[in-house]
């Protein structure tokens, strides 16, 4: 940890910082500002102008130093009395120059776009909470602000922006990254005792809890995978476990991310998605060669993890496989607290939480004090989230976003904007259907009804032109 010592020796020594969108990622950024000395949240921004309101009260800032605006002069001054300020117009933040940082955490991709956009133009440094727009166009808009000489980041506190740090730290100390990704916010929980397997609805990734029961015959397939047979194991699992619910777009939206962020690409197309305990990681998640499933190295997946009630999970968390490949080195690494695959060719690190808005002070902070971001070296636009039909779509229809059950996604080699190539997912979002689109069929271009005076849509496209033509 070298925050302590660089954030101390920054020129300024606060980064005034406005947040819009008080969703609980959002709303942690703010009630958390009280408790860092580097960071003011000064101005709220929501449609909702009374959660943005709740927003600061819940940070324990004084009812009489709060106040609604829709005014950028009455803005400045209030600020300049010391006041927070609330409010439901963009204009407010953008010309108050005092303000260092806008946190864009609404969630929805075209706004997204728009904000971001925006925040560049007027010198703002941005840190994009919103996965739905950085899985997008995120390339273009880091590209966008280093040429503005602001910083574009994802945050610290999200999956993708936690495993771009460890899989930087890891190939900064020497490590060989095996593979990398995330665990899902639900859990599978077996109870060895009643033979059942359960994941309980959190309201946001899992909607309904399910359970199921196990028979004797599969049961010996939820007992720690034996050396050498991974491949059984996992194949068995997922036929047992096939009426849980599964990853969503939402999980694989940061995973996309993930990958454009790293040198990691996805095994199979559809991804591996196993049901896995911790200690199961680095024996399944690495080449063949070594007891695992993939056919190479440098794999991103996912995993649910597997656990009994009474065992650590991975909180949504994140994980690299490593090793080292000098001998003694890779001695150390297995045999010092990290946890190894059978023949120690392999060991898992991992980090069994993420703190959303608790912890993203640090970009903020980074961003502001330092002007670096916290993300990886390089951001190319190499993958896609995609979208297929899960039922019959009518012509006028309105595609959902990643919590829309009639679409499921996959991952898909980053393609231009043209008829018969795939929407990335999130600039389907709030769009319609040009044409009947049945079952099973994968959302193209020549479906899409192209929406007219798209942040987004045209962000995408300078994006394509400047990193898919060379």
């Amino acid at each position: 940890m070298i925050y302590h010592h660089l954030f101390r020796n920054a020129d300024k020594k606060e980064v005034v910082t406005a947040v819009i969108g008080t969703g609980h990622f959002g709303k942690a950024i703010i009630t958390q500002q009280k408790y860092n000395q580097f960071i003011d949240v000064r101005v709220v921004m929501d449609k909702d102008v009374e959660a943005a309101k709740k927003a600061l009260l819940d940070a324990e800032i004084d009812e009489k130093s709060i106040s609604y605006t829709s005014s950028i002069s009455e803005a400045k001054s209030l600020l300049g009395n010391g006041n927070y300020i609330y409010t439901d117009e963009l204009g407010v933040l953008l010309d108050i120059p005092e303000i260092d940082v806008v946190c864009e955490g609404t969630g929805v991709p075209e706004i997204g776009a728009v904000h971001a956009k925006k925040a560049i133009e007027n010198g703002k440094h941005v840190a994009m909470v919103n996965k739905e727009t950085d899985s997008a166009i995120g390339p273009i808009l880091k590209d966008m602000a280093r040429k503005a000489g602001v910083v574009y980041t994802p945050v610290d506190g999200d999956q993708h922006g936690l495993l771009m740090s460890m899989y930087e730290w890891a190939r900064e100390i020497g490590l060989t990254v095996i593979s990398g990704g995330k665990a899902r916010d639900g859990e599978f929980i077996f109870n060895e005792e009643e033979q059942t397997v359960s994941i309980e609805a959190d309201g946001i990734t899992v909607h309904e809890s399910h359970e199921i029961s196990v028979s004797d015959q599969d049961l010996q397939y939820l007992k720690m995978i034996p050396e050498g047979q991974t491949k059984e194991y996992l194949e068995k699992r997922e036929e047992i476990l096939q009426e849980l619910p599964g990853a969503g777009a939402f999980d694989l939206c940061e995973l996309t991310i993930m990958a454009n962020c790293t040198n990691l690409n996805p095994d199979i197309d559809r991804l591996h998605k196993a049901s896995l305990r911790i200690t199961e990681l680095p024996i399944a998640y690495c080449h063949k060669d070594n007891g695992g499933v993939f056919d190479d190295e440098g794999v991103i997946d996912l995993i649910t993890c597997f656990r009994r009630h009474d065992e650590a999970g991975m909180g949504g968390g994140v994980y690299i496989v490593v090793r080292c490949d000098n001998t003694y080195s890779n001695y150390i690494l297995t045999t010092k607290g990290q946890i190894p695959n059978y023949d120690r060719s392999t060991a898992v690190i991992y980090r069994p939480y993420h703190l959303c808005g608790v912890e993203t002070s640090t970009s903020i902070a980074s961003s502001g004090l330092l002007n670096l971001d916290t993300g990886s070296l390089e951001y190319k636009p190499r993958y896609d989230l995609v979208k297929y039909a899960n039922r019959d779509i009518k012509a006028g229809d309105t595609f959902g976003g990643d919590h829309d059950l009639s679409l499921s996604a996959e991952l898909s080699s980053t393609r231009e904007m043209q008829e018969g190539n795939a929407v990335p997912g999130h600039l389907l979002t709030g769009n319609k259907a040009k044409v009947d689109i049945k079952a099973g069929e994968l959302i193209t271009y020549e479906k899409v009804k192209t929406p007219e005076n798209s942040t987004l849509w045209e962000l995408r496209k300078q994006q394509d032109e400047q990193f898919l033509s060379q």
